[in-house]
């Protein structure tokens, strides 16, 4: 293990994730998730989930169970959180208000922090003008020093005031753990309590991650350059720094970030929905800006907990190749027993159709399923009922017009013949029939597949026949055989 793992003293690792309950969650919840929870394992650490939701005017009812949801059907399970207690609670940002509100005091008597204002409408004209005439956008400072009587006095005077910390002139760099030194641009004065009491995230990342003990804060990089900021804040109030580890964002085959506007695989809902495994989703996104010099590309949790260490972290964004992701889905699709594909794959079964259904093909669907939202095509004839089907659908590379409605009327005859109705019976009676008949194997087999799928793809015919039993068999053929005749 590196250096970077071990704490100074000894002291356990302790990491988090702090999702915001403001719709669906992000794919990168789980991938933040996924190597704050390795870098905990391999330490030796603890895990903490803390759900962010002072942003109350973009707060989505259910969004918090959804987290909790998603993040347990990956197995990324958490030590602490609202749901299951800790030491530290409660970690839920709305139950802990007062101690944001302390915080800003104790700030604002040292001069570090003072009251805003400033209402929305003069910060707008103020932005405005600083952008006319080139100048870097920020607070000017106007209700620095001043009384709220000598405030109210001025134009563009709101109640009830924000507070805002005061930013001195230079901000300190910072230790990366996968970046090494960085320096960020000179912030404003932010706002750290907003009117309304509720703290911004800048106070209460700090607030937090000081309170419940974490020794690494691991989030994604996005948050660069507000850690200056945080650090200035832990500075100011005495507190220890943790360690910081800013991992590449996620990004589309373009090189712009994956959004839940622009892309539905943001969602990490949208890999339930179309039938990813859990296992597959994580050994992909254990792939994403990290390297595995001692892994194969498909590996499990446990391999990566094994060997995490943030110096394998790579600094460029990742592109989200579902490509690759459609490929390891497969691969742990067929790895599956039977009797697991198939309850995974009921959920994503069409009407009327069931898991007895497919005790014939159910090998070839495995082998061919990249995810398990493509069963309802692939299964499309599995019903009762007629296909459609045209006569130049039925003889495109299968027999010719001439003749073919005999053959197959004989075939629905032989096959009626067959006992038991499984697989290998069907397709020694088709074997025979082709010797007996002297008919193209090939052309033979494709009038028939597309006579009882209604196109020329479906798992191997004799396991189709199986499937659809001696009676829709027969009907679906002998329908062809008219249509032909």
């Amino acid at each position: 293990m590196s250096n970077e793992q071990n704490p100074a003293g000894g002291q356990q690792v302790r990491v988090r994730i702090a999702p915001s309950p403001t719709g669906d969650p992000h794919v990168g919840t789980a991938y933040v998730a996924l190597f704050n929870l390795a870098f905990a394992r391999r330490s030796g650490g603890r895990f903490v989930l803390r759900i962010e939701d002072t942003d109350q005017t973009r707060y989505v009812d259910g969004s918090e169970q959804q987290i909790f949801d998603t993040l347990r059907w990956l197995g990324l399970n958490w030590d602490e959180g609202p749901d299951v207690g800790g030491p530290y609670g409660p970690y839920r940002q709305s139950e802990r208000l007062p101690r944001y509100a302390e915080v800003v005091e104790t700030l604002i008597a040292q001069g570090l922090a003072y009251r805003c204002w400033c209402s929305s409408e003069r910060l707008a004209e103020m932005r405005t003008r600083q952008q006319q005439l080139k100048q870097p956008t920020g607070y000017d400072r106007l209700c620095l020093g001043k009384t709220r009587d000598e405030r109210a006095a001025l134009p563009g005077f709101s109640e009830p005031p924000v507070v805002r910390m005061r930013v001195p002139e230079e901000v300190p760099a910072f230790q990366d753990l996968v970046r090494g030194e960085v320096r960020t641009p000179h912030p404003d004065d932010q706002v750290l309590l907003k009117a309304d009491g509720f703290p911004t995230y800048h106070l209460a990342v700090v607030v937090d991650d000081h309170d419940m003990g974490i020794t690494h804060v691991v989030r994604g990089e996005e948050w660069i350059s507000s850690t200056s900021k945080h650090i200035l804040l832990y500075t100011w109030l005495g507190w220890p720094l943790p360690q910081f580890a800013h991992l590449p964002l996620l990004r589309n085959a373009d090189r712009s970030k994956i959004s839940k506007r622009k892309n539905p695989a943001a969602r990490l809902k949208w890999f339930q929905e179309e039938g990813y495994l859990p296992q597959a989703l994580v050994n992909f996104l254990g792939l994403m800006g990290y390297s595995q010099p001692d892994l194969e590309e498909i590996f499990d949790f446990d391999a990566m907990c094994a060997s995490f260490d943030f110096s394998r972290v790579n600094t460029v964004g990742p592109v989200f190749d579902i490509d690759k992701l459609n490929w390891l889905n497969g691969h742990y699709l067929r790895s599956l027993p039977v009797e697991e594909f198939l309850a995974a794959a009921q959920p994503f079964l069409p009407a009327g159709v069931g898991t007895q259904d497919l005790r014939w093909i159910v090998t070839a669907l495995q082998e061919r399923t990249k995810r398990l939202s493509e069963l309802p095509e692939q299964l499309s004839w599995l019903h009762d009922g007629p296909v459609t089907v045209d006569v130049e659908s039925l003889t495109r590379k299968g027999l010719p017009a001439d003749g073919a409605a005999k053959v197959l009327t004989r075939l629905a005859e032989e096959l009626a013949q067959v006992t038991p109705f499984e697989p290998a019976p069907v397709e020694a009676a088709l074997n025979a029939f082709c010797e007996t008949e002297g008919a193209n194997r090939r052309r033979l087999f494709m009038t028939t597949r597309t006579a009882l799928v209604g196109g020329p793809v479906s798992p191997p015919l004799h396991e189709t026949i199986a499937a659809l039993g001696a009676e829709r068999t027969a009907a679906r053929l002998r329908a062809a055989a008219e249509l032909l005749g």
